[in-house]
C-alpha cells in the first residue's frame, strides 16, 4: 500500500504550504521513491479554469487538459513529474460526482449526506491518485487554513483515511506561521498553539509542525510547541524565508524533516541524492551573467498570475549560468510615445497569454518594438496571436487586421475563433486544453531550440491563426514553423529574418523544470545574452 502524508495550513492563508508539499516531495524523490501529490481545494467551483487571474493566480493545465490550482505547477516543477487531472479535487467536483450517482439511483435509494457519502468520495480520490500511476507516497495538500467553514468536509475526510489506511500509513503535516510582533519583532508561539488546537478539535493530531518565520527560532520556542502541541521536539521543524523557493528543500534536509519522514512511515531509508538540486541552486545564487526580460502583461501588479512563466524564465536563466531579471511591464500603460523608452532596458521580450480586449494594443506594441529593433521576442499563446497581427497590419499592409475575440466585425480576421468552439457555450473546461503533437518544419529556429521535429505541448485557447491568411503572412516574411498533423492549426510562428523571434499557440512555460529548462525559454536567454553583447559593443 502507498504511503500518504497530508499537508493542512494554520493561522494565515499563503503560509507556503505548497512549497512544503512539493519541496518534500523532492526531498522523497532523492532518496528513490516515486511520488504523486494532490491538492485539494475547498472552494465549489468545478475547476479552477473560470478563475480570475488577480484572485487566484494562474491557471496550470495538465498533460490531459484539467485546469488545475497554480501549486500543482509548483508540484510539478520540483518533482518533475506529470500529473493528471486525479491530482485536483474541488468541493465542486466532489458534490457534482455523488449528485451524478444519486440522480443514477447508484446509493440505492440512501439519503445521501456529508458522511459517508461525500468524505467517502473524497478519500476515493485520494486512493485514486495512489494507483493511476502507481505510486510509494502520496502528498495530499488541503487548501486554505484549518477552521474555514468550507474545508471541514476535507478535515474530516483525512482524519477517516487514518482510520481506513492505519496509522502507519499516514502522517500529518501542519504548517503554521510563528509571526513577529512589537517594536522588538518578538517571536509569537500563541497562534501555532491555537491552530493546533482546533485541528485536534477536528479530531487530527499533527504528526509534524512547519514554522514559517523571518527569524531563527530559538531552543526554548521549540520545547514550548513540543510541549503545547503535543509534537515530537524533532518534529518541530523551522521554515525560515530563503532566497528562492528552490533553496527550501536543503533547509529542510539540514533540519531533518526528510528522515523524520521516512522513519515515521517505516520506508526504507536510503541515502538521498541532493548533488543535483544543490547545483540548481548554486546557480540561482551565484550566476556568472545577467540579463533583463520585459514581460508585457495585464496581471502584472500580481506575482501570482504569471508564475509560470516567471519560474521558466528563471530556468532558463539557470540552464544558461545567469541571473533573468524579470521587467513585469503593464500592457495597458505602453504608448505609441512611452514604448520604445519603457522597453529599452530589455535584453529580450515576452507577451504572455491571456484573454479579452484590455491591454491588446499596447502588447501589439511591444511585439512591433521588438521586430523592429531586433530584440530577441517569445509569444507565449496570445502572445502568437499579437505577432500575428502586428506583422498582418505592419509587414503585410492589412492595417484593419485584428483577432475576432476583439472585433467580431474586423475586416481582415487574422484570428478566429476554432470551428470546434463556435457553437460552445459553457466557460468552464471548454477550451483546447491539454498536450497536444506539433509537427516541426526542418531547418526552422523551432527544430533547432527542441532538436526535434515534433513535440507534444501544452494548450488553453479558443482562437487560432486564420488559415486564410497563411500564405500572405508567409510571402512577407513570417514562418509557420509548428503546425499540427493534420497541417490544419499553426502551433509555431517564427521571423526567419529576425536573431529570434518566435511565438507558440500553447504554453510551453508548464512544461518547464529547474533542472530541464524548456528549450524556448532556455533559447531565449541565450538570445537574450547574445543581444546584450552586440548592446555593450
Amino acid at each position: 500500500m502507498a504511503k500518504f502524508i497530508f499537508v493542512t495550513g494554520g493561522v494565515v492563508s499563503s503560509v507556503g504550504k505548497g512549497i512544503t508539499t512539493a519541496s518534500l516531495g523532492r526531498l522523497l524523490r532523492n532518496r528513490g521513491f516515486t511520488v504523486t501529490v494532490q491538492k485539494l481545494d475547498p472552494y465549489i467551483n468545478v475547476d479552477a479554469g473560470t478563475m480570475n487571474p488577480y484572485q487566484h493566480g494562474e491557471v496550470f493545465v495538465t498533460e490531459d487538459g484539467a485546469e488545475t490550482d497554480l501549486d500543482l505547477g509548483h508540484y510539478e516543477r520540483f518533482i518533475d513529474v506529470n500529473l493528471t487531472r486525479h491530482s485536483s479535487v474541488t468541493t465542486g467536483s466532489v458534490y457534482s460526482e455523488v449528485i451524478a450517482k444519486e440522480r443514477k439511483g447508484e446509493y440505492l435509494g440512501g439519503c445521501v449526506q456529508m458522511i459517508p457519502h461525500i468524505t467517502n468520495e473524497i478519500k476515493e480520490r485520494i486512493l485514486r491518485v495512489a494507483v493511476d500511476p502507481p505510486a510509494d507516497v502520496v502528498i495530499a495538500e488541503i487548501g486554505g487554513t484549518v477552521g474555514d467553514i468550507e474545508g471541514q468536509i476535507f478535515i474530516e475526510a483525512i482524519r477517516q483515511f487514518r482510520k481506513d489506511a492505519g496509522p502507519g500509513n499516514t502522517l500529518y503535516v501542519h504548517v503554521t506561521l510563528i509571526p513577529e510582533v512589537g517594536p522588538w519583532n518578538e517571536l509569537k508561539t500563541k497562534p501555532t498553539q491555537h491552530s493546533v488546537i482546533k485541528l485536534r478539535e477536528m479530531g487530527i493530531q499533527p504528526d509534524v509542525l512547519i514554522c514559517r518565520s523571518n527569524h531563527p527560532m530559538s531552543e526554548e520556542m521549540r520545547d514550548k510547541l513540543s510541549l503545547f502541541c503535543d509534537v515530537q521536539r524533532e518534529a518541530v521543524i523551522e521554515s525560515r524565508n530563503a532566497d528562492t523557493i528552490y533553496e527550501v528543500p536543503l533547509r529542510y534536509e539540514e533540519m531533518g524533516l526528510a528522515d523524520l519522514v521516512v522513519t515515521r512511515l517505516g520506508l526504507a531509508r536510503t541515502a538521498p541524492d541532493m548533488a543535483e538540486w544543490q547545483g540548481i541552486v548554486d546557480r540561482i545564487k551565484r550566476p556568472s551573467r545577467r540579463v533583463t526580460v520585459a514581460a508585457v502583461g495585464k496581471y502584472t501588479d500580481n506575482g501570482d498570475a504569471y508564475i509560470s512563466i516567471g519560474e521558466a524564465l528563471k530556468h532558463g536563466g539557470i540552464a544558461n549560468d545567469c541571473h533573468v531579471e524579470i521587467d513585469w511591464v503593464d500592457s495597458e500603460e505602453l504608448t505609441e510615445d512611452n514604448c520604445a523608452e519603457r522597453l529599452s532596458r530589455a535584453d529580450a521580450i515576452v507577451v504572455p497569454g491571456g484573454f479579452g480586449h484590455r491591454g491588446i494594443e499596447g502588447k501589439i506594441l511591444a511585439v512591433q518594438y521588438a521586430r523592429e529593433s531586433r530584440v530577441p521576442y517569445l509569444g507565449l499563446c496570445l502572445g502568437l496571436q499579437m505577432a500575428v497581427i502586428e506583422f498582418a497590419r505592419n509587414v503585410c499592409g492589412l492595417k484593419a487586421a485584428n483577432s475576432e475575440e476583439m472585433d467580431p466585425a474586423t475586416q481582415h480576421p487574422v484570428i478566429h475563433i476554432l470551428p470546434e468552439q463556435r457553437n460552445v457555450t459553457d466557460k468552464g473546461a471548454s477550451m483546447r486544453l491539454g498536450a497536444y503533437r506539433c509537427q516541426i518544419v526542418g531547418g526552422t529556429l523551432a527544430e533547432r531550440l527542441y532538436g526535434d521535429s515534433h513535440v507534444y505541448e501544452r494548450h488553453r485557447h479558443r482562437y487560432e491563426v486564420n488559415n486564410d491568411y497563411r500564405d500572405t503572412l508567409n510571402r512577407n516574411g513570417m514562418m509557420c514553423s509548428g503546425i499540427s498533423p493534420d497541417y490544419r492549426l499553426v502551433e509555431i510562428i517564427e521571423i526567419p529574418s529576425h536573431p529570434f523571434f518566435i511565438a507558440t499557440q500553447f504554453h510551453p512555460e508548464f512544461k518547464s523544470r529547474p533542472n530541464r529548462a524548456h528549450p524556448l525559454f532556455r533559447g531565449l536567454v541565450e538570445a537574450a545574452l547574445k543581444a546584450q553583447a552586440v548592446k555593450d559593443q
